[in-house]
């Protein structure tokens, strides 16, 4: 079983959002299980949850475990294929976000668009590679940091602007004919709580505009500015 999955395609997106697949999705992410025992755990019917199973198998949300012999009749054990899946914005791809239609880096709906380009983008590779059975070189930095007030904020911002900024500019070689591009994305919001809520009352705007970094296409505002 894979840790995280991503679905890309409609049907399967449409399957997984059903209620009633997803709650058998949680069921067998925890352990195997067949549609007898699943059905007094979710109320319904034998019957009727082979018939989610079996949609579920259709997309290559759920596989077959094991078998197992009960009376005169072979259960099928199924396992969710995945412990977790996302729904990449390819599944919608008549409006998923464009990232490129506007760029503003104090924009909270840009930084969006962005994450949903990420997964669109790493989904798709993920499910390249394992057609390909080939690894995938990837790397990610996850951290937080508590700032003392806006300002500060606004020094770091333009701090890690220049810093990897210099570093594109170091190591960036658009010539080279055996190289290959690689996309960077630095993000930066409020912590969220449980609850979806911030994990602290947000920083009020800085009182001064970060300056633009070199080549970085910081928009000349304050994050006080309405978010388009």
């Amino acid at each position: 079983m894979l840790d995280v999955t991503v679905i890309e395609d409609p049907e399967a997106a449409a399957a997984s959002l059903d209620p009633t697949r997803a709650r058998l999705l949680a069921e067998l992410a925890a352990a195997p299980a067949s549609a007898a025992m699943l059905a007094g755990r979710v109320g319904l019917a034998r019957q009727k949850v082979n018939y989610h199973l079996k949609a579920l198998e259709r997309h290559g949300l759920v596989e077959l475990a094991g078998e197992r012999r009960k009376g005169n009749v072979n259960e099928r054990l199924m396992r969710a294929t995945a412990a977790s899946y996302v729904i990449s914005p390819a599944a919608l791809p008549a409006v998923q976000p464009d990232p490129d239609r506007f760029r503003d880096q104090l924009s909270a709906r840009w930084l969006l668009a962005v994450g949903a380009r990420l997964v669109r983008d790493v989904g798709t590779l993920i499910n390249g590679a394992a057609r390909a059975r080939r690894r995938l070189a990837t790397y990610a930095l996850d951290g937080e940091v508590r700032f003392a007030s806006a300002a500060d904020r606004a020094a770091f911002v333009q701090e890690l602007t220049a810093g990897v900024s210099a570093l594109i500019r170091k190591y960036d070689s658009p010539d080279a004919e055996d190289g290959r591009d690689h996309r960077i994305v630095v993000a930066l919001h409020p912590t969220v709580k449980a609850d979806g809520h911030p994990a602290t009352d947000p920083l009020p705007a800085a009182e001064t505009t970060p300056a633009p970094g070199e080549g970085s296409g910081i928009p000349d505002r304050t994050a006080s500015e309405p978010d388009q």
